[in-house]
């Protein structure tokens, strides 16, 4: 059985995430120690798989019974966690039952899979456990996804006769969207010394909304003109497609901006790419499709800019979301053409945003990012990094920002000033012994 952290890493390379975001990594954390927690967070923050990460970290691969029990409002929600359980572990088997299919049916793929870790509505789990379909009695770990909701669709009672089944829980988890839910008795005697993990705070409180002008409806112009104006601060710009994201990329490349593109249709080396340069700031502007408004946490994101109007208020907030992490404040800019308004759902104050008349060349980011085609599996690791390019590049330390080792290569950034004299110098010069290539990672 791989151990924890090896088990984490391998579930997010097979969901495609690079980083967890604070809540995440914090819940990560949290989780093992308290046995009955409640989370507090909004919508879209990524809680799903907040709680599946350490819950399945803690569940044996080699029993065949049900050790963890995930109650949850609507089918839709079954399925989706189902599907991301399924996706983050090829060692722990998993199942989704709900209304709407035949019970029979779930019960002998209950037999037949004997799956460690059951999805479901509260009817239909209640309904299973009173058949004893499955063993209650090795039921270790409970969740009650979205209680608030479950209890607005009026799931009390089953809920209630759900807990009195449950003899041997030993670990329990409420989530939560709403700032203050209201906890039924029957949950709080069951959930003993409820601890709380509040990140419920909504971003949009520290995001400032601005809206743009363009007087020509292919607002290219009016883009470049307002990452202008921010000089060398991070933004993510989003559109809606992405062949609107290689236009919009290669114009701003064009243009004299440190830019790269983002999107599902890209070269997973490529996508990783894209991330790392924008995460160390060799690159000020990320263009992208909603591919980058969640699963994704880069710190220090300052502006986001809305340059195709979001397809709905919840592409709205998960694209905001990528700025004002925690205590930050971040800013969204939203462009209209001359025949485009400000859609309903956004219901928050919207200031206009002037361009000023005289704007300065595009900024250039203090840092550039460089290939090395060494990785973990070549036993490099960052201090290898650090010390060949101090010894054999002649980099200061100050020279030499964030630095990412992957399996099979290397992303360092360095400072723009320093980068050719260092190219010179490292050209086919060993690593620990090892003859790499050393190159530019920037487009």
């Amino acid at each position: 059985m791989k151990d924890h952290r090896e088990r984490m890493n391998y579930s997010l390379h097979r969901l495609d995430i690079v980083h967890l975001n604070p809540m995440q990594q914090e819940m990560l954390a949290t989780y093992p120690r308290e046995r009955s927690l409640v989370l507090l967070s909004p919508t879209g923050t990524g809680k799903t798989l907040a709680y599946l990460l350490p819950l399945l970290n803690r569940m044996d691969a080699e029993t065949e019974s049900v050790e963890a029990l995930v109650l949850v409002p609507s089918r839709e929600l079954a399925q989706q966690t189902d599907g991301v359980a399924r996706l983050l572990s090829s060692e722990l088997r998993s199942l989704a039952c709900y209304g709407g299919r035949p019970a029979m049916d779930e019960h002998r793929l209950m037999k037949a899979q004997r799956p460690h870790l059951i999805v479901g509505t509260p009817g239909r789990i209640l309904d299973h456990l009173t058949k004893e379909n499955f063993s209650a009695s090795t039921v270790k770990m409970l969740v009650i996804d979205e209680f608030d909701k479950c209890l607005e669709l009026g799931f009390q009672q089953q809920m209630h006769d759900i807990l009195k089944l449950l003899p041997n829980v030993e670990r329990r988890l409420l989530l939560s969207a709403t700032d203050s839910p209201q906890i039924p008795s029957f949950v709080g005697s069951s959930f003993r010394k409820l601890n709380y993990l509040d990140t419920s705070e909504e971003n949009s409180e520290r995001v400032q909304l601005f809206q743009i002008h363009s007087p020509r409806k292919d607002k290219l112009e009016t883009l470049l003109q307002l990452l202008c104006a921010l000089g060398d601060e991070t933004s993510l710009v989003f559109v809606n497609y992405r062949e609107s994201v290689e236009r919009v990329g290669d114009y701003l490349r064009r243009s004299g901006v440190a830019c790269d593109t983002f999107h599902g249709g890209m070269e997973q080396r490529d996508r990783e790419r894209a991330l790392f340069r924008f995460s160390n700031g060799s690159a000020n502007v990320m263009v992208s499709t909603d591919l980058a408004s969640r699963g994704l946490d880069i710190s220090g994101i300052q502006h986001i800019i809305h340059y195709h109007l979001p397809l709905g208020e919840e592409a709205f907030v998960h694209r905001n979301g990528r700025t004002a992490r925690w205590d930050a404040q971040g800013r969204a800019y939203i462009l209209l053409g001359p025949e485009e308004h400000l859609p309903d759902f956004i219901t928050e104050p919207v200031e206009t945003f002037r361009l000023p008349q005289r704007l300065p060349a595009p900024a250039k980011p203090r840092w550039v990012t460089l290939y090395i085609g060494k990785g973990k599996r070549d036993k490099i690791n960052k201090v290898d990094i650090v010390g060949f390019l101090s010894k054999v590049g002649g980099l200061e330390r100050e020279q030499m920002g964030r630095i990412d080792v992957l399996p099979n290569w290397a992303f360092a950034a360095v400072d723009r000033c320093a980068v050719k004299d260092v190219l010179r110098r490292v050209q086919g010069q060993k690593i620990k012994g090892i003859k790499t290539i050393v190159t530019l990672a920037d487009v």
